[in-house]
């Protein structure tokens, strides 16, 4: 009587075991099938296409389930990814996801040999590759003895990178996309823009009233090559000459 109450009990145990088991098995069926990704929004990106974004963050398996890409990228940094600090996952719907990337700040690149070493505001080294990023400008001038990946690059003077980071943002407020930035021993600085070359001068305190007028000046020499002399430019003195290259 005892073993016939335990071997039903067993039996209920193991009855009630399969039937969880295709429960949990059909809830997971239903995940995967109405949380798979169709649609596919990608905001916060500048160095990769949409598409290269799409590719990174649903690689893998399970790399088109919106669940599991949205727990998967929750506040946690990217590694192995130049540029690229964090992305979010978040789902719209289902089926429907937005990546947004959050890029690492970027002030300027130096050349090296072949290689474009990027450094942010303080001067640290972000990444080294083999392509220029569109909207970075080059920074010339600087001198240095080595390169070591997330440290400041050793320069003499630690405020040029203050210097050059104020510049670089007075550039994006006035949208001048800067080719190359020159920065002279004299502490004289001078801006490349394709064919024309826009002498800055030294003096700091300036600095904005000269780029406020620069995207005006650019367009009247758009198409001509020469210098924009502007070292002597303030809020009184407003007379800017061009000197153009000689053919």
């Amino acid at each position: 009587m005892f073993h016939r109450k335990k071997e039903k009990g067993t039996h209920k145990w193991l009855i009630g075991g399969f039937a969880l088991t295709l429960l949990l098995v059909g809830c997971a069926s239903f995940l995967l099938h109405k949380y798979t990704v169709t649609n596919v929004y990608v905001k916060g990106n500048v160095h990769y296409t949409p598409e290269e974004i799409e590719e990174i963050v649903m690689s893998g398996p399970l790399g088109n389930n919106s669940l599991y890409l949205s727990f998967k990228y929750r506040d946690k940094g990217v590694k192995d990814i130049p540029f690229v600090d964090a992305m979010d996952v978040n789902i719209l719907s289902p089926d429907t996801i937005e990546i947004y990337v959050y890029e690492k700040a970027l002030a300027g690149f130096v050349k090296s040999m072949d290689t474009y070493v990027y450094f942010d505001k303080d001067g640290y080294v972000v990444e080294c590759s083999n392509l220029i990023t569109d909207g970075v400008p080059q920074v010339t001038g600087l001198t240095f003895d080595h390169i070591v990946l997330g440290e400041q690059l050793p320069v003499e003077d630690e405020e040029i990178f203050h210097s050059i980071m104020d510049l670089t943002k007075l550039l994006d407020k006035y949208d001048l996309d800067a080719d190359k930035i020159y920065f002279h021993s004299s502490d004289e600085v001078t801006i490349y823009f394709g064919n024309v070359k826009v002498a800055l001068g030294s003096d700091r305190m300036q600095l904005e009233n000269k780029l406020m007028r620069l995207p005006q000046l650019l367009a009247k020499v758009d198409g001509k090559a020469g210098t924009l002399r502007m070292e002597s430019l303030t809020e009184d003195k407003t007379d800017v000459t061009f000197q153009e290259a000689k053919q």
